[in-house]
């Protein structure tokens, strides 16, 4: 009796064993890989997957992105410069048969293609380059690393570089260097600035000189303008003016005697003028002769004898030629 309860319960225990190893949970963001008696069967998604207990067996693969943060490691760069360096690489399994089966640990894998993946990257660069290109190393270090994770069944998301320490020597030098930058960049603008200064000055000059030169061409033309305009309104007053006497004078039909009387009045203003050389005109004798005619006439007027005899001297004098004192 005892020995049919021992092996009723084992034979109990065996199938509680049994069904618990043919039930199987796949949780979300998993998938099943089915391997049956150590061969690739097949794959299964989330949910309550059963399995032939002993000659099945189930293997959970994440299919999730992961990041994997490598060890510090310490690389040279191109211009023979130890720095340290860590990054960071977010991979996803996208073939759980091929992560399983073409590679043992896949894991491990990644880790070590990332540290000689970055010791190569940096050793195609400068420390320049390297602390300037952080975006192009981790370009060319995700385009390397896919060419061999592909095959397993791997992709490589992206690849950030943490961080990168160079030595304390060379951030003192660079700082150094940087300073000394900055110092030449601010003499640069310094000269920059005097050199615009002098040229704009310049051009200011350049600019009143051709506007003081056009002012004064301006005034120039303004005042032969207006002098022409004068000339031309006084030769058209002369004109006027001529063009009246002389209508007047064939309008009122004068005689010998009215022009020798205006001849006199000229000499008369002749004489009182201030210049030192009076002009007597060689015909002096037809004046006189023309003054006993008009005291002739006037002779006849009442009243007129003194001024006849005041107008023309008593005794003409004898014709000479033109002298001047």
């Amino acid at each position: 009796m005892v020995v049919a309860l021992v092996v009723v319960v084992i034979v109990v225990i065996l199938a509680i064993a049994t069904l618990s190893s043919a039930v199987n949970m796949v949780q979300q963001g998993f998938t099943g890989v089915i391997t049956r008696f150590g061969k690739f069967h097949r794959e299964v998604g989330p949910g309550i997957r059963i399995v032939i207990p002993i000659f099945d067996r189930l293997v959970l693969v994440d299919m999730r992105e992961t990041p994997r943060t490598g060890d510090r490691q310490d690389v040279i760069t191109r211009d023979n410069v130890a720095v340290a360096v860590n990054a960071t690489i977010f991979n996803q399994v996208i073939d759980a048969k091929a992560a399983l089966f073409n590679v043992s640990n896949f894991s491990v894998a990644i880790d070590q293609q990332a540290r000689t993946t970055l010791r190569n990257a940096f050793g195609n660069v400068s420390l320049d380059e390297a602390l300037s290109q952080r975006e192009q190393i981790n370009a060319a270090m995700q385009l390397q690393m896919e060419q061999v994770t592909d095959k397993w069944g791997i992709r490589i998301n992206r690849i950030e570089i943490v961080d990168i320490s160079p030595p304390a020597q060379i951030l003192q030098a660079m700082a150094l260097q940087k300073q000394a930058d900055q110092e030449k960049r601010a003499k640069i603008l310094q000269s920059e600035g005097a050199q615009q200064a002098a040229v704009n000055i310049a051009d200011g000059n350049r600019q009143a000189v051709i506007k003081q030169a056009e002012g004064e061409r301006q005034s120039l033309i303004l005042r032969a303008e207006g002098a022409r305009q004068a000339a031309i309104l006084e030769a058209e007053g002369r004109a006027l003016a001529i063009g009246n006497v002389y209508h007047a004078i064939k309008t009122a039909a004068p005689d010998p005697t009215l022009v020798a009387i205006l001849q006199l009045d000229t000499l008369s203003k002749f004489a009182d003028s201030p210049n030192t050389t009076i002009v007597i005109p060689a015909e002096a004798s037809a004046l006189m002769g023309a003054a006993q005619a008009i005291k002739s006439v006037m002779a006849g007027v009442p009243g007129a004898d003194g001024a006849a005899a005041a107008a023309a001297p008593s005794t003409p004098p004898p014709a000479a030629p033109p002298r001047a004192r």
